[in-house]
């Protein structure tokens, strides 16, 4: 009899390539996004798409604030058409990051999320600055 796991078969190494391909296409991690920093590669604009109020008591260092609501077509010309962004919001918990990934990718940006946003920053034993930046910010919505 088949464990749970091996009930479903898994999917073909064909499908297994396109499906994580398109994964790492869509995504980071806060590792990466911190290794960057850390060697001076970052090549890419990183984006708290949280509102103010949450952003200023703690972000991840080198992080803009431009809350999703504020990702007009106006707002936006002052990037190159070439800018990489990318986003994050609170956390798993929140889908604040994909609505800022969709609308800059709507508006013709290349974009990937930081997955686990500021609770995978923090889950990484990484620190934050702002206000409150030694926190979890409990309390604190992302207003997103």
């Amino acid at each position: 009899m088949p464990s749970l796991v091996s009930l479903t078969p898994a999917a073909s190494r064909q499908a297994a390539i396109a499906h994580f391909s398109a994964r790492l296409a869509f995504e980071t991690d806060c590792s990466d996004v911190h290794a960057c920093q850390q060697q001076g590669t970052a090549d890419f604009i990183l984006v708290d798409a949280r509102g103010p109020e949450a952003y200023a008591a703690g972000h991840v260092p080198g992080a803009i604030n431009i809350p999703h609501r504020q990702m007009t077509a106006e707002f936006m010309a002052a990037y190159p058409a070439d800018t990489l962004f990318v986003v994050y919001c609170a956390g798993p918990h929140c889908n604040g990051v994909h609505k800022a990934a969709l609308k800059l990718a709507q508006l013709g940006f290349a974009v990937k999320e930081m997955i686990g946003g500021v609770t995978g920053w923090l889950d990484e034993g990484l620190s934050l600055t702002g206000d409150a930046a030694d926190s979890r910010q409990d309390g604190i919505a992302c207003a997103c």
